[in-house]
């Protein structure tokens, strides 16, 4: 069972490559440094697979609005080239980081053991953390069908 960060506590930091949106070249990003904005990182298993794609897309498309609430962040622990391969290919017009190592998963509950065909592996659960311009935990919204995702996160923000 995952142990998200509760909300209300201070949002772990970290310090991670990111790439898209404001950041044309991979740029080593620490969360903390984002404070007095609202921050949305959403978790997503693997660039571009088709559910990863459909959330993504959703987000894309309500750009405008969602830019006006928050800065955000997708986290999947894909490495820098994949992650330029999916903004390209999509048009993705927010910054995608990369965890690659699974440190920030792991800090924020997401990384768990999964289920497919009876075999068992860990993996990114698609989960979403909004985090308060005091860089405290303000909502979790786990396990979001990525169909749901964007009006679940309008919601919170």
């Amino acid at each position: 069972m995952a142990s998200y960060p509760e909300p209300k506590t201070l949002a772990p930091d970290f310090t991670a490559p990111v790439v898209g949106g404001d950041y044309s070249t991979p740029t080593d990003l620490k969360l903390s440094s984002l404070r007095g904005q609202t921050v949305v990182l959403y978790f997503y298993p693997k660039d571009d697979t088709p559910g990863c794609t459909k959330q993504a897309c959703a987000l894309r498309d309500s750009w405008t609005k969602l830019t006006k609430k928050a800065k955000l962040f997708g986290v999947s622990i894909d490495p820098i080239k994949s992650h330029e391969k999916f903004i390209k290919k999509h048009s993705l017009p927010f910054p995608l980081i990369s965890d690659e190592k699974q440190e920030i998963v792991a800090a924020y509950g997401v990384w768990v053991e999964k289920s497919m065909y009876g075999k068992k592996y860990m993996g990114t659960e698609r989960t979403t953390v909004v985090i308060g311009p005091d860089g405290k935990i303000k909502a979790v919204l786990p396990k979001v069908k990525p169909e749901e995702h964007l009006e679940a996160l309008l919601e919170v923000i």
